[in-house]
C-alpha cells in the first residue's frame, strides 16, 4: 500500500516548481521583462543557438502551428529574430536577441538565488540529493524543454 508522502509526491513537486518559477517571474518583471511565462523560458533554451519553427516543435514536443505561434509571441517581445535562410528562401531561422539572452541570464541567477534559498531552508546536502534523485528519475528519454503535455 502506497504511502501519503508518496501520494503527494506530484503535488509536491508542482508546489515548489510552481513557487520556483512564479518568484523567478516576478523577479524578471521587475528587471523589464513583464509578462514571461514558463513556456516563454522553454522555448527560448529549446531554440539555443538557432533552429527552424519545425525543428522548434520537435524540441517542444509540439506541433510546428504551436511552436510558430511561442516563436511569434517572442518576436513581438523583442526575444527573438526570424531570419531568412539563404539555402532555403521558404524557411526561416530563429535566433535569441541580446534581449532575449540578457532574459537567459537573469533567469538563471533568479533561479540560482532561489535554489540558495532552499539550501538556507534544509541544506545542501538536501538539495543536492533531490537534484540528484530528479535527475536519475526523470529519464523518459524527452528532452528537457518537451512540452507535449503542458497545458
Amino acid at each position: 500500500m502506497e504511502s501519503a508522502d508518496d501520494v503527494m509526491a506530484p503535488f509536491l513537486l508542482m508546489r515548489a516548481f510552481r513557487g520556483l518559477v512564479d518568484s523567478v517571474h516576478q523577479h524578471l518583471a521587475e528587471q523589464g521583462y513583464p509578462g514571461i511565462r514558463a513556456h516563454h523560458g522553454f522555448a527560448l533554451q529549446a531554440i539555443a543557438d538557432g533552429c527552424t519553427s519545425v525543428e522548434l516543435g520537435e524540441r517542444l514536443g509540439v506541433s510546428k502551428q504551436a511552436a510558430t505561434k511561442t516563436a511569434r509571441s517572442l518576436e513581438e517581445q523583442g526575444l527573438i529574430r526570424r531570419e531568412r535562410n539563404e539555402s532555403d528562401r521558404r524557411e526561416r531561422t530563429l535566433t535569441v536577441t541580446p534581449h532575449g539572452r540578457r532574459l537567459l541570464l537573469l533567469s538563471a541567477t533568479a533561479f540560482r538565488r532561489e535554489v540558495a534559498g532552499w539550501r538556507t531552508l534544509v541544506g545542501d546536502p538536501a538539495v543536492d540529493a533531490t537534484l540528484r534523485t530528479l535527475a536519475a528519475v526523470g529519464t523518459d528519454g524527452r528532452a528537457d524543454t518537451d512540452l507535449s503535455d503542458w497545458s
